[in-house]
Order: structure tokens, then C-alpha cells, then sequence
């Protein structure tokens, strides 16, 4: 039996920096990761792909705002709609175009995902997450009072909307990935963490204007597909202890028990770059997976080897 592998890209990763923003630039940076991903399946892993798509977010988000003038804003859970489409398209066809070059007879499919969340939450009462772009205070406090949006300043850049981050509850699409999945797809799903939605009495759903973490949403995705393995892709190479400090080591290996302890310390893993990944780690493995693999795209092979990455057990 093959084994079975989730590979969480970051949104970040698609735009290498503020010069190379544009579609096809996205495409090209698609272009990379996916050959490494093709290579795993070569090698006869069963892979389930998500992403991030902060920026993408942001880019729509900030088109809605200039065009408002003369047609509708987007919400948010569309926003998110539109870059699970988007990705997944830039995703899965250059996906495909290996496959073809590599004479590997597989079909990719994207799968538009929603993830349930708990309206009574506590995050949504305490809004953190950023989203779209920065504003002046005075065009920030407006909005606050016209629209209701929760801002902050955001890092001394300016002043930005902020959102609930609540935890996932249940992906809504999870019966569809698995059959698809069984039946030989390489899937691309829970874009973005997935579209977050809540349920009535009844269980219709409703979008919400919400962010779920993206790595959370790929290790629940990766336990209820008995995963053997949930591999993100970061910007580094491998998880460092005191990061950006003098003592700043790098990590090859370490257990559940270390990585918790490494956590609480709350010293080395920064809040939106490797805290949330660690503690998606944790989630993954306290609820019965067995590994996880943090490393940067192009060593994602590598990584597998164990000749680099940061590799997390049970």
C-alpha cells in the first residue's frame, strides 16, 4: 500500500518577492514546487496538496476596494472561493504538464472546501488576524465606523482590518477527498485553511467573513485521511530554536514531547511564521499521526531522504 502524504504550501511561497506578484509569475513559482511534488508521487506517495493564499486574498480584496465605485465588494468567504479556484488551477495544471512529461498516469483535481467553525467561538470576539492592505488611520477609523470593521496597526506599516482566526470544526467536503483519493487523484484541497462557514439548527451553511489557519486545516485534513506523513512547506530550510537571536540553532529532529516544551517556552517560534505550524504539528500528531516534516519546497525530496527539513515524531 502506498503511502500517503499532505503538503502544505504557503501562500508566500507563489510570490517570491514584491517584484514577482503577477499571475505568471505565480504560475512559474507553482511551476517549481510542483515539480518536487511530482517527484513524490514517482516515487509512489499518494499526495493531497493544500495552500495558503494570503496574498491572493489581498490582491482581491484590494481590487474589490478600488472598484467600488462602480461594482460590488467581494466578501471575504468569496475572496477565499476565488483563490481556491485560482491556485488549484495554477496547481493543477502544471501538476498535470509533469505528468504528461513524466509519463505518469494521474489525474489532479481541485476541490473547492468548506470548513466548518463554531459561530460561538471566542475568536470571534477578539479579531486578530490581518487582511488586505494597509490604510491611513483616518481611512482605517472610517471604515471602522461605516463598516464595522475591527482594525490595528499593524507593524508600524499602517492600519489594517483584522478578522476572527477560529479553529476548524469539521471540513465539510471531507467524504468527496477521500473518494477521490481512493480512486487514484492527487487532490488539491482546504485552500487557504478552507472557507470557513457555520451551521444552523437545520445544518444549511453560511459563509463567514473569517481566516482559518491554513496548517491547522491541513492536519486535521491529514488525520482523517490517515495520512502517514503532513509535510509543510516553509521558507527555511528547517526549524530553528531562538530564531533571530545569537543562539539561534537549527533543528534536524525532534520529538512531540520536545516540540510541546519548545512551544510553551514561547522563546523560539514567532507568532504567524513557525508558531502556528508547530502547534498544527502537535495537533496532528497528538491526534494519531505519526510524523511531520517541516522544510522549504525545494527540498522537499531532500527532506523525505532525511538529509534535510525538520522531522517531528511521535
Amino acid at each position: 500500500m502506498n503511502k500517503r502524504v499532505v503538503v502544505a504550501i504557503g501562500g508566500n511561497s507563489l510570490i517570491t518577492d514584491p517584484d514577482h506578484q503577477t499571475v505568471e509569475d505565480q504560475y512559474l513559482a507553482a511551476a517549481e514546487t510542483d515539480h518536487h511534488i511530482a517527484n513524490l508521487v514517482a516515487d509512489g506517495w499518494e499526495v493531497v496538496i493544500t495552500h495558503g493564499n494570503g496574498p491572493q486574498i489581498g490582491f482581491i480584496l484590494r481590487r474589490s476596494d478600488l472598484a467600488r465605485h462602480e461594482l460590488h465588494e467581494v466578501p471575504l468567504d468569496v475572496c477565499g472561493a476565488d483563490t481556491q479556484g485560482a491556485i488549484g488551477y495554477l496547481l493543477q495544471q502544471n501538476l498535470i504538464n509533469d505528468f504528461t512529461r513524466m509519463k505518469i498516469d494521474k489525474g489532479v483535481v481541485t476541490v473547492v472546501t468548506q470548513v466548518e467553525v463554531d459561530p460561538d467561538d471566542p475568536a470571534f470576539s477578539r479579531p486578530s488576524k490581518p487582511i488586505g492592505s494597509f490604510l491611513t488611520e483616518a481611512d482605517a477609523t472610517k471604515k471602522a465606523e461605516d463598516e464595522g470593521w475591527d482594525i490595528v496597526e499593524d507593524a508600524n506599516r499602517g492600519w489594517r482590518r483584522v478578522v476572527a482566526s477560529p479553529m476548524p470544526k469539521r471540513i465539510v467536503e471531507i467524504d468527496a477527498i477521500r473518494t477521490l483519493i481512493d480512486a487514484g487523484f492527487v487532490v488539491i484541497g482546504v485552500g487557504g485553511g478552507g472557507l470557513p462557514v457555520v451551521a444552523d439548527a437545520d445544518g444549511a451553511l453560511t459563509g463567514v467573513a473569517a481566516v482559518i489557519d491554513k496548517d491547522r486545516a491541513s492536519a486535521m485534513l491529514a488525520n482523517q485521511i490517515d495520512a502517514d506523513l503532513l509535510l509543510i512547506s516553509t521558507s527555511v530550510d528547517k526549524v530553528a530554536l531562538d530564531f533571530g537571536t545569537s543562539e539561534q540553532r537549527w533543528v534536524s529532529e525532534m520529538t512531540l514531547h520536545e516540540a510541546k516544551i519548545y512551544l510553551a517556552e514561547g522563546t523560539h517560534f514567532l507568532e504567524g511564521s513557525m508558531k502556528p505550524k508547530i502547534e498544527a504539528v502537535i495537533g496532528f500528531l497528538e491526534a494519531g499521526g505519526e510524523e511531520a516534516v517541516i522544510t522549504s519546497p525545494q527540498n522537499i525530496e531532500a527532506a523525505l531522504l532525511g538529509e534535510t527539513g525538520t522531522r517531528i515524531k511521535r
